[in-house]
């Protein structure tokens, strides 16, 4: 004769439950879970997006730097999408070259090793000057303005400058302010820069772009613009290998 348990009294594997097989109290079921699952996963795929977001933009964003031709171009998806002139380290004070990534950004920078000093009237006594450089009385000294500072070595970057027509920097890479501007804008933290050529071998002198002129301080700060060089995307293209 066969005897049946109650329900809850099942014998298994030769052991009688006391009690029905339901959860403890306090514990969910899988079921019962998966809501707070779900916010949990969309939560983390957010957070991941927003983490990776700015990378996956930077690595499709990238500067190239050719000294011999004295041209910055900023690449997106493959494309030129701008080119300036610029004025890159002098002798002495060359621009490195090689492979980097942009490590910081500053609207505002000012240099810490040079500036010029002018005097009460505002105009410019010394436009070479260093923090250690003699101060006559009545004057001043001011650091040099780096405004779109997108530093990619350590204390050299791209920014908006003086362009004399030659490499004049002490390393940076001077752009005219709009162009800086423009490349600040679309450039991250962690966009590749390539640097290449020689400023020794540059293949043409530019037309100077002003930013300042002795005796006039009020200028320091007021750089032209300049049109964007003709060159073809497929030059481009080719200085980026």
């Amino acid at each position: 004769m066969r005897m049946f348990l109650p329900a809850g009294e099942r014998n298994i594997a030769g052991t009688r439950l006391l009690g029905p097989l339901n959860p403890p109290e306090g514990c969910r079921t899988n079921t019962e879970a998966r809501p707070d699952m779900k916010v949990a996963v969309i939560l983390v795929v957010t957070l991941f997006a927003v983490w990776c977001g700015p990378k996956l933009s930077a690595q499709q964003t990238s500067v190239f730097v050719n000294l011999s031709q004295q041209t910055a171009y900023l690449f997106e998806g493959g494309r030129v999408a701008l080119i300036s002139p610029i004025a890159s380290g002098k002798e002495g004070w060359g621009t490195p070259l090689g492979n980097f990534r942009v490590i910081k950004k500053d609207l505002n920078h000012q240099s810490g090793n040079f500036g010029m000093i002018g005097d009460s009237y505002g105009r410019i006594v010394n436009p070479n000057a260093t923090p250690g450089s003699y101060i006559p009385p009545g004057c001043h000294y001011l650091p040099a303005p780096m405004p779109y500072f997108m530093e990619f070595s350590r204390y050299v970057g791209l920014h908006a400058g003086y362009l004399p027509g030659y490499p004049a920097s002490h390393g940076c890479v001077r752009m005219p302010r709009d162009l800086a501007a423009e490349f600040f804008a679309r450039v991250q933290v962690g966009t590749p820069v390539k640097v290449i050529g020689n400023a020794r071998n540059m293949t043409r002198i530019r037309r100077a772009i002003p930013i300042v002129q002795p005796g006039d301080a009020a200028r320091w700060t007021a750089l032209a613009s300049t049109r964007l060089a003709t060159r073809s995307l497929a030059q481009a293209k080719a200085y980026q290998r």
